[in-house]
């Protein structure tokens, strides 16, 4: 007895209604896959080098958290992308720095 789930076609993978669409969808997937591991990758990176910043700055009698620099990437996040880019920008300071 197979009790595997049936094989499924591109088109049903990908929700298109023609093969030729599948496939575009497919090769285009693959391309954001390989581009959200790269971000994944750039987030780490800037997480390490936050780290060395903080760490710099309370070795030094300072304070973890710079507001003032913090309001310049929210600033610039929100320039480049729009309102959304002020909520990816507070994502990414509470990854590099936690919840203040």
């Amino acid at each position: 007895m197979n009790t595997a789930t049936p094989a499924t076609t591109p088109a049903e993978r990908t929700g298109a209604r023609t093969p030729e669409a599948a496939e575009l969808i497919g090769g285009a997937r693959e391309r954001i896959d390989a581009l959200d591991d790269r971000i994944i990758g750039l987030v780490q990176e800037r997480m390490a080098v936050s780290a060395v910043i903080q760490e710099a700055r309370i070795s030094s009698g300072g304070r973890r958290v710079n507001l003032s620099r913090e309001m310049e990437i929210l600033s610039h996040y929100r320039d480049a992308l729009g309102k959304p880019g002020t909520q990816l920008a507070m994502t990414l300071l509470e990854l590099c720095r936690g919840r203040v």
